[in-house]
This record gives C-alpha cells, structure tokens and sequence, in this order.
C-alpha cells in the first residue's frame, strides 16, 4: 500500500492542515493558529474550512495569513497536479517570510504580543512527539499563568523593570518565581533566534526574595483533627498523607509507591533530597492505597497550580482552617516535621525522610546508612490520637 505523502513543516503561528482519514471527500482539515488559554496550555480552533488537496489547505492558509482569505474561496480553488509540490510549498513558504519580514521592518503592521511570542516558543520548545517529562511542560505553563499583566503587551516593547515587575509582585515562594524567570529567559533566546527582539531583557532580572521554601508553621493538633474528622473528602486524604510523610507538592505528582513494602520513593531539588525512601505511616495507608488503586498509580492528578488553587485552598476554607498566617501546601512538610520532633523521632532520620543535607557531618552524610524497617520504627513513633486503630 502505497504511504500517504509528506510535507514539510509548517512554520509556527501559521495554523495547522490536519488530515482526517480516508473515506471523506474533503479529508484535510485546514485550522488557523492555536490560541493560548488562561492555564497556558495551547487550544485548537474551529477549521476554517474542509478541503480536498493539501495544497489546496496550504493556499487557504497562505491567504488567512495574509488577509486576503474570503468564506468559499476553497471551492474556487484549482491546484494542477505536479510533481514537484515541495517547490511550490517552499515558493509560498518564502511569500510567507517575505510578508513577516515586511511586518517587523514597519511599525504600522502588527507586533508579536507576549502571549503570542509564548505560543511560538511553546512550540518551538515542546514539537509533536517530544520526549519532554509532563512536570517540565506543565511548570512552563504554570509559570505563564502568573504572567497576566504582560499577556497582551508587546514583545519587543518589553523593558526588564516590567519582568521584574512580575516577579516581585508574585505572591508565590522563591522556586516558582524562579521559575517564572526561566521561563522568560528562554521566551527571549527563542526571541533572538526568531529575529523578533536583539537582546534578552531577561538577563537584567532576579529573584529578590529569600531563600523561603522551608519557611511555613505546621497545622495545629486542633486542625489535625478536624481533617482526621473528615477523612471521607479525598482531598482531606491528600493533606493527610502530605502531613504524615514530608513530601512537597511538588514530590508528590512524582512519586513511586510501593505498596507491597509500604514505601514511597521520589523527591526533587537537592542531592539529599532526590530518590529517597520514606515509609508510608499506618495511618495513611489506606488513603495512599485508594488514591495509588484508583489513580492509575498517582497520589494526586492535578498540577500545583491546580491543586493549590481549585482543591487546597477551597478545601480549608470550607473545613474552618484558615491558619495564621494562611497555610499553603508547603505546611503539610512542616507538620511532619513537627511530628516527629513531638514523637521523639531520630534527628538524622528525620533529616533522611525530610531529604535535608547533614552540611558539614560527614559521618552521617557519607557514612550513614539506615534500611527501610528502621526508618520505618522511627516514623511509626507517631502517634495518631485522632484515629483508633492505624495498624
């Protein structure tokens, strides 16, 4: 069976040609430029319209870009058979540069927004069939989501006072803003390859806040215990699990778990903290079993942003925990921690399933080896007065 044909790429924000399958009359679809949506993530528009012929799609779109296309043009279109497509192809291709080439030269004609410089480099940095990890992709569109101000003004008008601007007003801890400003930095190297600005504004900004990612105050047995009250919400499962095991968010959407042995195994950021082990507390289990059982393996299903915003914060709310001051997900760490300073837990072993560096003790940083069942004597050294039986 002969192989359906080949054509060269499209270049980005041009619109897509998508071919429907066999069967149908007019099996190409011809759509205009993805748009971007409040989350950052890229949507697909309405076809334009239905054709027979790629080429036939490729001329719709030459003209949609250029303004010059009119509702039914399609039908009026004849595209004589030929064997050197390509050529044609390159020739409109060329016509297309040629047009944005003209655009960038004369203020009068439109400039890249933001948004659009962001849909560009989302393609550009993550093509069809990419092999980028699902956390890299969805931080990227995290990071866009905190940057509404800037959306809609022009690329190329940007000053570095504006992107520092967005970082010093984020209300989020340093390593999101610090990730905000990497997605800027890379916005502006595809910008430079582009030919859309000469110089990366990004390289003038920083992150001015402290190092505050292990700053937080851990929930009250009070509030402990009016979660432990309402363990049928599945997100009251979730917090539940994070403050009985340590884990950021973060670890979280990326965890192993090992139900069998009754461990998890993950973890982000640091040499210590990547790839440790942390027993799963009795009391937790069957929460982490549901969620492990019914999530295709995952703890949580959600991105931060989404968790934080549409689940953590609503869930509290409604439950009467507030906190003072407002506790985010990152309290969850800090009440484990603070159980097992309560229950007497191993410093070193605390510092182990926490994933927090010896510094300077190099017997235990180098030396100190602990197996899964001790680490497991230690964490079960906290009590769960809230619950009967956690066995």
């Amino acid at each position: 069976m002969a192989k359906r044909k080949k054509y060269p790429k499209l270049p980005n924000s041009f619109g897509s040609i998508r071919y429907l399958g066999k069967g149908r009359r007019n099996c190409y679809a011809v759509h205009p430029p993805a748009t971007i949506d409040a989350t950052g993530k890229a949507i697909r528009p309405p076809a334009i319209c239905y054709v027979d012929d790629y080429l036939k799609g490729f001329a719709v779109l030459t003209a949609y870009k250029a303004g010059t296309y009119k509702p039914g043009m399609e039908k009026e279109l004849e595209i004589a058979p030929t064997t050197d497509a390509d050529a044609l192809i390159s020739r409109i291709l060329s016509d297309y540069n040629t047009f944005k080439g003209t655009e960038e030269k004369h203020p009068e004609t439109h400039k890249l927004t933001f948004s659009e410089v962001y849909e560009q480099f989302y393609a550009w940095k993550f093509p069809d069939g990419t092999k980028a990890s699902y956390s890299s992709m969805e931080s990227y569109k995290t990071a866009y989501s905190n940057c509404k101000t800037l959306r809609n003004r022009t690329f190329e008008d940007l000053k570095a006072p504006d992107l520092q601007d967005v970082i010093d007003k984020c209300a989020l801890k340093k390593q999101s803003k610090a990730i905000i400003l990497t997605l800027f930095k890379q916005m502006y190297k595809y910008a430079i390859y582009s030919e859309i600005v000469s110089e990366n504004k990004a390289l003038y900004v920083k992150v001015n806040a402290n190092d505050d990612t292990e700053h937080g105050t851990p929930f009250s047995d009070e509030e402990l215990q009016i979660l432990w009250n309402n363990t049928d919400d599945p997100e009251v499962q979730l917090i539940l699990i994070m403050c009985y095991s340590g884990w950021r968010i973060g670890e979280v959407l990326k965890l192993t778990t090992n139900l069998e042995e009754r461990y998890f195994q993950g973890g982000i950021k640091t040499a210590a903290g990547k790839d440790r082990i942390v027993p799963i507390h009795p009391a937790i289990y069957e929460f982490v079993k549901n969620k492990v059982l019914t999530q295709n393996g995952r703890l949580c299903i959600y991105s931060q942003t989404q968790h934080r915003n549409a689940l953590f914060y609503p869930t509290l709310e409604r439950l009467g925990i507030v906190g003072d001051p407002k506790h985010t997900p990152h309290d969850c760490r800090h009440t484990f921690s603070a159980l097992c300073e309560k229950y007497g837990v191993r410093e070193n072993d605390r510092k182990r399933m926490l994933g927090h560096s010896f510094g300077n003790d190099v017997t235990n940083a180098v030396y100190g080896h602990r197996t899964l069942e001790e680490l497991r004597a230690e964490i079960e050294k906290i009590k769960v007065p809230f619950v009967t039986n956690c066995d």
